[in-house]
């Protein structure tokens, strides 16, 4: 466990205790699913998600909703129709409203995602990998 500035009290629930410091590592130790993202907390109106990814993400947009995906681990490749952009660790891509796209990740990454609170991980599509995570 990792012991930041509040010792022991490492906070592994950011929604619950948003003034304690979470730790990335263990909040992605707790991740088991690719493609299934989870709140890491709630700024704003905005939801900070974490998911891990491996393999190709449905082809979507979001019809209302720009999205940020900053790498922690690994990288991965977004693709849009025109081109595909490498998103290395430590670095972020934003994803305009209404652009479609697709996460491609040969490899495990670990991805912070910043978006509105409402929005539907899938987009415009609904598949086995959708997960509404504002009910």
């Amino acid at each position: 466990m990792y012991h930041g500035f509040y010792g022991e009290h490492m906070n592994t629930n950011p929604e619950a205790h948003p003034t304690i410091p979470a730790s990335l590592d263990d909040l992605f130790a707790g991740i088991h699913e690719h493609w299934k993202p989870i709140v890491g907390a709630t700024l704003n109106g905005q939801h900070v998600r974490l998911a891990k990814f491996k393999g190709a993400f449905d082809w979507h947009h979001h019809e209302h909703e720009d999205e940020m995906f900053l790498v922690h681990r690994g990288e991965f490749t977004m693709e849009f129709h025109d081109r595909a952009v490498v998103v290395k660790a430590g670095e972020f891509i934003v994803v305009p409203r209404g652009i479609e796209h697709r996460p491609v990740a040969e490899q495990e990454v670990e991805c912070i995602l910043f978006e509105p609170a409402g929005t539907v991980n899938t987009g415009n599509v609904v598949s086995e990998r959708t997960h509404d995570l504002s009910k």
